[in-house]
């Protein structure tokens, strides 16, 4: 059976990313994170040259208003906190995913599944994905893997005893029999 598909290491990739963009970002401007050094850093290589720097302080720079929640015009690191809080209970965006998902480390396969499904994986559809919901998609995607795996295996069986040639059938196994009845 192959991997299930886990929205954990997507999370922990991009509360990773953040807490380190953050650390990066603190050490480069003595006087804060602002909006004003956010602007800097996308042009600083000191930031840009890093695994995290660019793509984080991107991803802040724009959504700077949301993040800076007691409006200092600074992002403390109890803000940054706050914003992986919310990441982590509220899910994230699409749009997210497709921002930061890159960053974290996460393999190519895994943020294409999970945009590819975006719509199926978003359970309660509020536009979110929760680490929760990525992981019961798996679950249920195995699950439907192996019950057309198992129907298929019982109706070749019902094939090698009703001397049919068939290598795969989607439908019942009721089905594939009066089918069979109907040809003749």
């Amino acid at each position: 059976m192959s991997k299930r598909l886990d929205g954990s290491s997507l999370f922990s990739g991009i509360n990773s990313g953040l807490t380190n963009a953050f650390s990066l970002l603190s050490s480069q401007y003595q006087d804060g994170v602002s909006l004003e050094n956010l602007n800097k850093a996308l042009t600083n290589t000191n930031v840009t040259n890093t695994a995290y720097g660019s793509t984080f302080a991107s991803y802040l720079t724009s959504n700077f208003n949301n993040v800076d929640s007691n409006k200092d015009g600074k992002i403390s690191a109890d803000e940054i906190q706050k914003l992986m809080n919310n990441i982590a209970t509220q899910g994230l965006t699409r749009e997210q995913i497709m921002s930061l998902g890159s960053a974290n480390g996460m393999t190519n396969s895994l943020q294409e599944t999970v945009l590819a499904h975006f719509d199926d994986i978003d359970a309660n559809h509020d536009g979110k994905v929760t680490s929760q919901e990525i992981s019961a998609y798996g679950v249920n995607s195995q699950i439907e893997k192996q019950k057309v795996a198992d129907r298929n295996r019982t109706v070749n069986n019902m094939s090698m005893f009703y001397s049919d040639k068939t290598d795969k059938y989607e439908g019942s196994v009721l089905d594939y029999r009066y089918l069979n009845d109907e040809e003749t």
